[in-house]
């Protein structure tokens, strides 16, 4: 009798410690979370962040909230860039936060679980006070171009669920960022709207230099990076002369 129990108890504590990390990690990352909306989130942070905000707006002589806003991945840099625009519709150079991760290298994301950042023009889609990486903000990965090139090559599975959150020890096809980031973009966001938020993720900053030569690069990678670099230009570079060449907000595919 006492073996059968010996035996139980050294079996159980066996499963214990095979048992997957990531199973664990999975388990925990499951379990019931206190749920918050935006408005929660505004309340807990939006104070703090408008006020390292407004001084950036103030300098860029843009109006806080402002009508409409683009965002700017820079894959290689590491950068997210935030330019804004007021009632004038020129963007400005706001200011920009460090990407502390993001996987992959140049070239466009294909499918699920190659582990690439997108690369286009995007809508924000919505903002999610409840992410596992504390909050984040819905990137509208697949876009219409994205949709339209996998038809042509017969791929179907395009991934999703591509965020910009917050710190996380690595990330899969999304930008990760700094506490402070990301409630200063989710709170920018929040407050001029999604609907007036566009992202451009881009290989690199391509008014800065070519573009580059992503391995096994698809026939169409060309005409992307030449709408991509054709927005890049409207916006002012950083430490320029301030405002936008044109006032046209990048257009997003549907």
């Amino acid at each position: 009798m006492y073996m059968i129990a010996w035996l139980r108890t050294s079996v159980f504590a066996l499963l214990i410690v095979s048992t997957p990390l990531a199973v664990v990690w999975l388990g925990l990352n499951t379990m019931p979370r206190e749920k918050h909306s935006v408005d929660d989130r505004l309340a807990q942070f939006g104070s703090a962040a408008r006020t390292r905000l407004l001084p950036q707006f103030l300098s860029a002589g843009v109006p806080y909230p402002p009508e409409k806003i683009v965002l700017v991945g820079l894959k290689e840099e590491r950068r997210l860039q935030i330019y804004a625009a007021g009632h004038d519709g020129k963007f400005r150079f706001i200011s920009d936060r460090p990407v502390l991760a993001a996987a992959g290298g140049p070239g466009p994301k294909l499918r699920a679980g190659d582990r690439q950042v997108p690369e286009g023009i995007y809508r924000i889609r919505y903002l999610n006070p409840n992410s596992v990486a504390y909050v984040s903000l819905m990137i509208g990965y697949p876009n219409a171009f994205d949709r339209e090139r996998a038809k042509e090559e017969g791929r179907t599975n395009l991934g999703g669920d591509i965020v910009l959150h917050g710190p996380t020890p690595g990330t899969a096809g999304c930008l990760a960022l700094k506490e402070n980031a990301v409630e200063d973009i989710f709170t920018l966001v929040a407050d001029s709207g999604v609907h007036n938020t566009r992202i451009i993720l881009a290989p690199r900053d391509l008014r800065q230099g070519s573009a580059p030569q992503p391995a096994k690069a698809k026939p169409w990678i060309k005409g992307l990076y030449t709408k991509i670099s054709e927005d890049l230009g409207k916006l002012p570079y950083p430490g320029g002369s301030g405002a936008s060449v044109g006032s046209a907000m990048p257009s997003a595919a549907r």
